[in-house]
């Protein structure tokens, strides 16, 4: 069953060129892939940059019962990296450890880790569900579901009301 059990999780890729199929996914597979390997039901959308898009793409994940929805893309600086202010308004508890680890973890590799504003929290009921916002390039993507899957178990089981072990 593996350390997710049947969960489902939502991975949306937030880039224009790839919403374009001018540029190939490689980030969203990798992180789909992933949670698989761990038993999850993963449903995935590539969507463009921007706040409208980002928000409707949340919208539909969360509405369709995710548990767990992981955005990939849009973290940066660049004038369109806007997807930590799209997810800010479905947080009703942010998660600043995660956000900090994935930094911190991706620093070791790259100093441009830094550079990510990605947020991570958990939604307000009646459907909780936990949003983080990895970095769009398929090394970061890969380095940051990989760390969160040492998380994760635990966290999906608190967010159930489940007991501290």
């Amino acid at each position: 069953m593996g350390l997710l059990g049947d969960v489902t999780c939502a991975v949306i890729t937030v880039s224009d060129r790839r919403a374009a199929g001018a540029a190939k996914d490689t980030a969203g597979p990798a992180i789909s892939q992933a949670l698989e390997r761990e038993g999850a039901v993963v449903v995935t959308s590539i969507v463009p940059d921007g706040i409208r898009s980002v928000r409707e793409a949340l919208d539909a994940a969360l509405a369709s019962g995710a548990t767990l929805a992981i955005t990939t893309g849009g973290t940066g600086v660049s004038p369109r990296d806007v997807t930590p202010e799209a997810t800010a308004p479905f947080i009703a508890v942010d998660l600043p450890g995660v956000a900090e680890l994935l930094r911190r973890e991706g620093a070791a590799t790259t100093p441009m880790a830094a550079l990510s504003r990605g947020r991570a929290g958990i939604t307000a009921s009646p459907h909780r569900a936990i949003i983080v916002n990895l970095p769009g390039s398929e090394r970061a993507a890969r380095a940051g579901v990989a760390s969160l899957l040492t998380l994760l178990p635990h966290a999906l089981d608190q967010l159930e009301g489940g007991d501290h072990p």
